[in-house]
Formats: C-alpha cells, structure tokens, sequence
C-alpha cells in the first residue's frame, strides 16, 4: 500500500506541473459520452500515455485523456474514456485517477456511464440518476491491506450516491425539463450482454440497470471520503421477453444523442455546487 500511496503522489505531481488548478470536481465519462469535455474551457489535456501509472483505455469510443479547466465556474478533471475489467485491468488499477483526483483536491466525483435498462417503465435514451447499486463484480477495489492515508478499512456504503446531489440533480433535470429516472445499477464484469435468465435474476435483486463499470470507482470515491454522483444512460433496452440482440454502433448512437441531455445536467450541476 505504501507503494500504491507513493505512485498516486507521482501521478499527482505530473499534472500539477502541467496544470496549476485546484481541481474540486473529478468526472468521468463513459461510453459514447465524451464530448461533454467540449463544455470544459481545456487548460491541459493530458494522454494518459504520459500520466505516470495510468492503464491505457482500450475500450471502443473511449479517447483516453484527462481534460483539466474550467466547467460552470469550477476547476474540474475529466476522464475522456475510462479503465473496465473486462479489459483485465485490476479493480485497484481502473481506480488509480480516482486517487489521484482526490489526491489533487476532488471533493466530488461525477460517473457517467452507458447502460442496459431492465425497468420496463425506462425508454432507450433515458437519464437515471443512481440512487444505489449492486456490486457483482466478483471483486473489490479495497481488498488487501488497507492505508489509512487513503481511507477507512471499513467504509460506510449507506449513502453512497450523495442525497445531497441526487436532489439537486432532479432539481436541475426538472428545471431544464429533462426527463430523468432515479434507480439501481447493477455492475457485471462483461464483456459479453446477459442472457434472458441473467436479465430476469438483475432485475429480480433489485436493479433497474446493469453496466459494466462505475462500482469500483464509486467505492474508492467513499473511501477516499469524496461526493459521489453517478448518471446512467440507458442505451438499450433489456427485457427477457422482448430481447433483441444489439451492436456496439447502436449503443454509441445513442449514448451520443443522449449525451445532449447530460451535458447540460452535469454542467448544471457542476455550477451549483
């Protein structure tokens, strides 16, 4: 953990050296929803090639840099593409910026993500903010020794998803008149879709979503005692008995079209905080 301790100092002393801000808003973007880092006045744009100890982003639309500037009158750091398990990263590793943007002064994370949507009450293109979720992942990012530097050994998972946060994203999702649900998401390790008795099982425990992502990063954002907030957007629609199979092109569509929506709350957000 020293180790872990000492490599999330060196990743931070890189980025001040190239980037003089204080960032108090980590964010990061998942699948097809990068452009939200065209709201962001860009003050460095930093590969994560060149950022010490950062995995490499392998994952489909995910352009792999940190944007850090400017977004609603805050300094911000935004991952253009973030780190899966399905890609054989570790859970400590897919969470290494996290640190990182605590490290640097992130009292709030902001996690996007595109998902698959079992409520049947929820439309393709829909915004869920995350009320709560279900790791089943089969794995932790806080197993091994614990550094009380970083956190807690036993970090409290009642209130994960800030109340705070989540009303003043419905507040703003009302105002500006964008339709937005409130649920559980569900993370599985991927890479492939579920099957109809897999669907029926996610949605019989509880969840209302099911992605591959989000969950490690929002258990290291508790443990490193940040504010987290995560936003779903629903891509496709997964009901076992009206289930057709789906392509990657067709999730990126429609994460892009409904990025317009969660550009203007993330934005909304940011500058109300």
């Amino acid at each position: 953990m020293t180790a872990l301790f000492d490599k999330i100092q060196e990743a931070a002393a890189f980025v001040r050296s190239k980037w003089a801000g204080s960032p108090k808003v980590g964010i990061i973007l998942g699948t097809g929803l990068g452009k939200l880092v065209e709201d962001i006045q860009a003050e460095a744009v930093l590969p994560y090639a060149d950022v010490p100890h950062f995995p490499r982003s392998t994952a489909p639309s995910h352009k792999g840099q940190l944007v850090c500037g400017q977004l609603g009158g805050k300094a911000v750091m935004a991952m253009e593409g973030r780190f899966h398990f399905y890609e054989g990263y570790r859970l400590q590793d897919i969470t290494f910026p996290v640190r990182v943007m605590k490290a640097l002064g992130c009292e709030v994370l902001i996690a996007s993500n595109a998902c698959g949507g079992m409520n049947p009450q929820y439309d393709k293109g829909d915004l869920m903010l995350i009320e709560d979720h279900i790791n089943l992942l089969g794995d932790n990012p806080l197993i091994g020794p614990n550094d009380e530097r970083l956190g807690d050994r036993f970090p409290d998972m009642c209130n994960a998803y800030d109340r705070e946060l989540l009303k003043l994203g419905r507040k703003v999702a009302m105002e500006e008149q964008i339709p937005c649900q409130q649920g559980v998401y569900v993370a599985v390790s991927g890479p492939n879709l579920e099957t109809k008795a897999e669907y029926r099982f996610l949605r019989t425990i509880g969840a209302d979503v099911v992605g591959m992502s989000t969950v490690p990063e929002v258990i290291v954002g508790v443990h490193a005692k940040m504010r987290c907030m995560g936003i779903s957007v629903v891509t496709d629609m997964c009901l076992p008995d009206a289930l057709q199979p789906v392509s990657l092109p067709e999730i990126i569509h429609v994460a892009n079209e409904a990025e317009k929506k969660l550009r203007v709350l993330v934005r909304r957000v940011v500058a109300e905080l």
